[in-house]
């Protein structure tokens, strides 16, 4: 499944109550989790007696996790209480009538588009288990890492990009629906000096 070693497979479910009663989740959690998820799976494990690869400095192994989702406007809380919960590295597939997208937490859930179940693959490449974990989360987030950075400064890097671009484009369309020429000229400064540090 997902291009994976068919030594990897577990295809072990994870009982919902379970999870409620092992980490004391209140009502509300419950409630949204509910909402959320209808069921989840372990489906792969990835680790130096299923890959042959050894096992990093800071990752020993990861698991891939299935989780059939009852809506695609999920909340992503209840997704990312999912990946702080279990004490374990976690790449997601995130499932819903077919489609599916991968997801994985790093500082913030990354997440790739939605496509079909069945086109989805998961590249396992690198030296050790802490290079293909890096290399799982730069192919769903297509991150490429700035010569000199860390994978987590060069999200933190790509987050901020990000919502310069945003606010970029907010101010835009502010100057164009504004009509007073000295409110304009100041939009637009705001404007070149958020380019600048682009």
């Amino acid at each position: 499944m997902f291009g994976l070693p068919e030594k990897t497979e577990l295809n072990k479910q994870l009982p919902k109550k379970a999870i409620y009663t092992k980490f004391s989740m209140n009502n509300a959690q419950k409630e949204k989790f509910e909402a959320d998820i209808s069921r989840i799976v372990i489906v792969n494990e990835i680790s130096p007696a299923t890959v042959n690869i050894a096992a990093g400095k800071d990752v020993s192994s990861f698991y891939v996790l299935l989780l059939s989702l009852k809506r695609t406007d999920y909340d992503t809380k209840t997704i990312e209480l999912i990946t702080k919960l279990i004490p374990q590295k976690m790449l997601l597939v995130l499932e819903y009538e077919g489609k599916a997208c991968l997801a994985v937490w790093r500082t913030k859930l990354i997440r790739t588009d939605w496509q079909p179940l069945d086109s989805i693959s998961i590249d396992i490449s690198g030296l050790d288990i802490d290079a293909v974990w890096d290399n799982a989360i730069m192919q769903i987030g297509g991150i490429t890492v700035a010569k000199g950075n860390t994978l987590d400064e060069q999200i933190a890097a790509n987050t901020e990009r990000e919502k310069l671009l945003k606010e970029i484009e907010i101010l835009e369309k502010k100057a164009r629906k504004e009509s007073q020429p000295k409110k304009k000229y100041e939009l637009v400064q705001q404007i070149n000096y958020l380019k600048k540090q682009l």
